[in-house]
């Protein structure tokens, strides 16, 4: 009992999982996900009093091999079946999640029933029961939290899991059967033959179909591929347009033919507008394309850049494709894994840049650009902690699809960037689209506008994205010596690749109405109305 309590709970881990790698919202995906499966353990302990007490040995042996089979096998045919049938995909996910929970239903009561030969009352069977399922549910959340899904892939992770279901069953037989209480012996062996043959055949060949199946969620061929603790990281190549995608749980962030029109809309600007900065913070940004345009800047002595998962910087500072998009900014870089609760220190690195002339020995002669810190943490809890004050704050998070990011857009978190500014610092912070997700674009305006910070939105068209918009803000300067400066402004005084000073000015102009709304509402910690606004009112018309 204490092991079916493990796999019972890991298994709704692993389907609450796969749901939300494919569709998002991870607390939607959980939340249904655990909700039905509870539903359905409740239908089969009710359903389980038609069941007598013939072959109750039999009968647990027969549901422990099903359950590894259809647990071993389900998030296979989930992805299966988004990629060949997605019109009945959420049927056929469905099905998985309440048959398991259905089978995990009847553990419990098939188990008090056999044991209540050997027990001498009621209580001693339960608490020989309950107890040990309720512990083993304990320690394998805890297993599938800091060590599965750390170490293998969903598709692996299931035929682990369903393979204990299928030692139990296995155990099961062999010490009822030495007592010669197992009836239907060859039935039995045939069962957990066949079961055992399935499982290892399963176990042997999930990963090239999780890669053959994978692909068919993108459009292009699948080069990298990685599931970290915190998110699924996917690169992809169009050969003949020679464009690489980078995707996180299935969410493109970026395309390597017009990221630079997101990168330097979301850098640049800043810097023409704060004096001889030195010190610049970037949250977020772990695929080093922000520090890349950051690290152009010559005034610049040290940059800290702060992004939860250590995978992400390590995967973004070592593969080549993504290396050579991001011009090695992380090179050299010290790339340590901290509790998410720890700031301190993980080491700085100096960056150098080639100058294109040559020392009296041959050697190339370079000139330092920057000292650079990467700290893996949560970025609420750093600032917390924020150790200083910066001249230029750039918030770079994905777009706020889940509880985990909705915080991050959050007036409490705007509330402790003003401890980490600088006087006469601006922060800039992508904004998901003012067109395709224009409620949740104006929400993050009145958030940021309810924490104190004056704001000034602008917005570009990115191909891959469409409109896409960004909201610099900043606390104790005037507005009108913002625009002064926007107006004068003749260059950003670095190499860009598409941003001028013009196409900035530009971005400033909206649409009629574009930035009015009926809505009132700011996204706070307890009221993530973001949240809201992003899953319902976005993107409607795809």
């Amino acid at each position: 009992m204490f092991a079916t309590g493990a796999c019972g709970l890991v298994f709704e881990y692993i389907l609450s999982t796969v749901s939300t790698y494919i569709l998002g919202n991870s607390i939607e995906q959980f939340s249904i996900t655990i909700a039905l499966m509870l539903l359905m353990m409740g239908v089969a302990g009710y359903v389980q009093k038609f069941m007598s007490d013939r072959y109750l040995i039999e009968k647990f042996i027969f549901l422990e091999t099903f359950l590894a089979l259809l647990g071993g096998y389900a998030p296979i045919a989930i992805y299966a079946s988004f990629g060949f049938v997605p019109d009945h995909f959420m049927v056929i996910n469905y099905f998985f999640v309440m048959a398991i929970g259905f089978l995990i239903g009847f553990e419990i009561p098939l188990v008090l029933r056999i044991n209540e030969k050997y027990s001498d009352t009621l209580g001693t069977n339960i608490a020989g029961v309950v107890g040990p399922d309720y512990i083993g549910s304990f320690v394998g959340a805890l297993v599938w939290t800091f060590f599965l899904l750390k170490t293998f892939p969903l598709t692996e992770i299931s035929f682990l899991v369903g393979g204990t279901n299928f030692f139990i069953a296995a155990i099961t037989f062999l010490y009822f059967m030495k007592y010669g209480l197992v009836r239907y012996r060859v039935v039995c062996v045939i069962l957990i033959v066949v079961s055992a043959a399935l499982l290892a055949f399963g176990y042997i060949n999930n990963r090239d179909w999780n890669l053959n199946l994978e692909q068919k969620l993108y459009d292009s061929k699948i080069v990298f591929s990685k599931t970290t603790k915190y998110q699924r990281l996917v690169l992809t190549h169009d050969a003949p347009l020679n464009d690489y995608r980078f995707f996180i749980n299935g969410n493109l962030q970026f395309s390597s033919v017009d990221e630079a029109i997101y990168h330097e809309q979301l850098v640049h600007p800043a810097f023409a507008l704060v004096q001889n900065p030195e010190r610049v913070l970037i949250l977020g940004g772990g695929d080093g394309l922000a520090l890349r345009e950051v690290l152009k800047h010559p005034t610049v002595k040290n940059v800290l850049l702060v992004d939860l998962d250590p995978d992400m910087v390590k995967v973004c500072s070592t593969n080549p494709v993504l290396t050579k998009l991001n011009n090695h900014a992380f090179d050299n870089a010290k790339v340590m894994a901290k509790a998410s609760d720890a700031i301190s220190g993980n080491g700085r690195t100096r960056i150098f840049q080639d100058t294109g002339k040559v020392r009296p020995s041959g050697e190339p002669e370079t000139q330092k650009i920057a000292s650079v810190e990467i700290m893996n943490v949560d970025a609420d809890r750093f600032l917390d902690q924020a150790p200083g004050q910066w001249d230029i704050i750039i918030i770079d998070f994905p777009d706020p699809s889940s509880v985990e990011l909705v915080k991050l857009y959050s007036r409490e978190f705007y509330r402790k960037l003003a401890r980490a500014a600088a006087p006469g610092a601006m922060i800039v912070v992508q904004a998901t689209s003012p067109y395709h997700a224009r409620e949740s674009y104006l929400c993050i305006r009145r958030t940021l506008e309810s924490a104190g910070w004056k704001t000034l939105p602008y917005h570009d068209n990115v191909p891959s994205f469409g409109d896409w918009g960004w909201i610099m803000a900043w606390k104790n300067r005037d507005e009108g010596e913002i625009r002064e400066k926007i107006a004068a402004m003749e260059s950003f005084g670095v190499e860009t690749a598409y941003l001028t000073p013009d196409v900035f000015r530009a971005a400033l102009s909206f649409g009629k109405d574009a930035l009015e709304t009926k809505e009132t509402r700011v996204n706070t910690l307890m009221e993530p109305a973001l949240l809201t606004y992003y899953l319902d009112d976005s993107w409607k018309a795809e």
